[in-house]
């Protein structure tokens, strides 16, 4: 498949006081044409400050992209491009939902005009034929009466349709790449549902490439074909959706996936990984999953695992996939209750 985004050698820090925090360190990934990648991991993990990078919204002070980092959009470098630059492909080429719709909105303007934005200035559309754009975008993400809701504004509009909204405003100019930061936390399970639905139905009509960012595994297995395991600001595991849901190496996914409910289980309580995540001012030498991880030897903690390439498309970061490491066998609690995707 064709790459359209290539992240190499990511490395994101925050000068914060006396602090330097490194939210985002060494991370490598690819995203091909017309696929879903999720990436998935606790909070603090460096999934949206990776989505932000990409987008170019680092705020530079306090964050810095280092140098060596590079974000390859269609074979050109994203970091090295100046704010100008970026403007012609922020909303037009790459375009994003972010996690809360209603801060995603502007209060005082009408739903119309803020969709109307992005196809006035990227596309060169007049005010007419953009407000006829955004009526049918409304239209296309199921919201009803579009032409009388094209007038109104956000806080007349409940969560799931604000987020139809955010969703509209992303696809106006039919991006290459979608970036979808939590697109379905704030939203109940019904609502949820149908958003990723609308997601899905949307990449069938226009061939975009989707970032799903997400901690939610119900939501990966219905949505994506490949997933990237995020934890302590590094790409601790990767590969196809049924290779990690069904043969996953590291423990942190391990982790992930006992913690999911089982629906045909019986289970007297939800399992959790004790500890908390690295403290990423001052950054572990080793596996950033050692403190927490039940499996960790002496090597784990002092120095940092290379990849095992485990097939053509899967890999992960484990001192437990060296020839010399005692063999261990995944929990019984990772078992799945089958892959929804499809």
């Amino acid at each position: 498949m064709d790459k359209i985004l290539e992240v190499k050698d990511l490395n994101v820090i925050f000068h914060i006081f006396k602090a330097d925090v490194q939210a985002v360190r060494g991370v490598n990934f690819e995203l091909n044409k017309g696929e879903t990648l999720a990436i998935v991991g606790e909070s603090g993990s460096g999934k949206s400050v990776t989505s932000k990078a990409i987008m170019g919204l680092i705020p530079n002070p306090p964050g810095e992209i280092t140098k060596g980092s590079s974000i390859l959009f269609e074979g050109k470098d994203l970091v090295n491009y100046t704010e100008k630059q970026m403007e012609k492909v922020r909303g037009k080429e790459i375009s994003m939902i972010f996690q809360d719709p209603m801060t995603a909105l502007n209060p005082t303007m009408k739903i119309g005009k803020q969709i109307m934005e992005g196809l006035v200035k990227h596309q060169g559309m007049s005010k007419q034929d953009a407000r006829n754009r955004a009526i049918e975008l409304l239209k296309l993400v199921g919201i009803p009466k579009p032409e009388q809701r094209v007038d109104e504004y956000p806080h007349q509009f409940s969560g799931g349709m604000r987020q139809r909204v955010v969703i509209a405003i992303a696809l106006a100019c039919n991006p290459k790449i979608l970036i979808a930061d939590e697109p379905t936390t704030a939203l109940d399970v019904t609502i949820q549902a149908q958003i990723l639905d609308l997601m899905r139905d949307l990449q069938k009509k226009t061939g975009t490439a989707i970032v799903l960012i997400t901690h939610d595994l119900g939501v990966v297995a219905n949505m994506a074909q490949r997933v990237a395991v995020m934890y302590g600001g590094k790409v601790v595991e990767t590969g196809l959706i049924d290779e990690i849901f069904y043969n996953p190496k590291h423990p942190y996914t391990w982790g992930l996936l006992s913690s999911m409910p089982k629906l045909h289980a019986k289970m007297d309580k939800l399992l959790a990984i004790p500890g908390s995540p690295p403290d990423l001012a001052d950054p572990p030498k080793g596996c950033p999953f050692a403190a927490r991880c039940p499996y960790a030897m002496k090597v784990c903690t002092n120095h940092m695992p290379e990849y095992t390439e485990l097939s053509a498309t899967q890999k992960a970061a484990c001192w437990l996939l060296d020839e010399r490491a005692p063999k261990v066998a995944p929990p019984e609690t990772i078992g799945v209750g089958g892959n929804q995707n499809g």
